[in-house]
């Protein structure tokens, strides 16, 4: 018994030495970029691109993420109802201590309610922005920098210096002629590999005039972004307002 637990710890150790050599060989550096006028001027076109106006203008977005998280953003309250599985969380951005929790139906308090206040934002900070990322080049305490791409042309590097559950991550923006992104490319604290590349496609136009990749591919993951509706109000959109249980 001895000997198999040696040797299948000989053999557990030699897959995390491959890993992290795997990882040291993959793993490109973060780009250093030049910020300024001419970074801000490439960050304009990706906006412009995108219809950044219209979701200036755009109160309501609901989408579902990966076929598993379901979302109602009403951003004109700053709140967002969040739903997987059997939990049902409706965050008050600006005082997450307010927001009202329920599990099956049943409202919840006390530790179960955090634990499930602080998963909801979580996702939500992460699913969010596979939605609208590129709308969030000017958000406070971002840099935006140009940067000279190998194969030739500009990227526009943008770094989170603080906000949301990961600040410090830095994304690689890589856009076609028009400024629509086909891509990124990724440095973030949650992969140990910089520069991984996720694709921005099968872009549609929502109701409300904006712009939205439906479809990423990162390495062998499907990032899908499904049943997407913006609107200006749940009349309008033909859905019941999920934050009444909160007046």
């Amino acid at each position: 018994m001895k000997k198999i637990i040696k040797i299948l710890a000989i053999g557990l150790l030699g897959i995390v030495v491959l890993f992290f050599g795997a990882c040291a060989i993959m793993s490109e550096s973060l780009p250093t970029g030049k910020t300024g006028p001419s970074a801000d001027q490439l960050a304009q076109k990706m906006l412009a691109a995108v219809e950044h106006e219209a979701w200036q203008n755009t109160r309501i977005a609901k989408w579902t993420f990966r076929k598993s998280h379901h979302y109602i953003w009403d951003r004109g309250q700053n709140r967002v109802a969040v739903m997987w599985k059997e939990n049902e969380v409706l965050l008050t951005i600006d005082d997450l201590s307010k927001s009202f929790v329920k599990v099956k139906g049943d409202v919840q308090s006390g530790d179960k309610a955090t634990q499930l206040i602080e998963k909801a934002w979580a996702y939500f900070c992460n699913d969010s922005f596979w939605l609208i990322a590129p709308h969030k080049a000017y958000d406070a305490g971002v840099e935006r920098s140009i940067v000279s791409l190998k194969k030739g042309g500009e990227g526009l590097l943008v770094s989170y210096q603080s906000g949301g559950v990961t600040p410090g991550d830095a994304y690689l923006w890589l856009l076609d002629e028009n400024g629509l992104p086909y891509a990124y490319k990724m440095w973030v604290s949650i992969i140990p590999i910089g520069g991984i590349k996720a694709s921005w496609t099968d872009w549609q136009t929502t109701a409300t005039s904006v712009k939205i990749a439906h479809k990423h591919k990162l390495g062998p993951l499907n990032v899908s972004i499904d049943d997407v509706e913006m609107g200006n109000s749940f009349e309008e959109m033909g859905i019941g307002d999920p934050f009444g249980e909160m007046e």
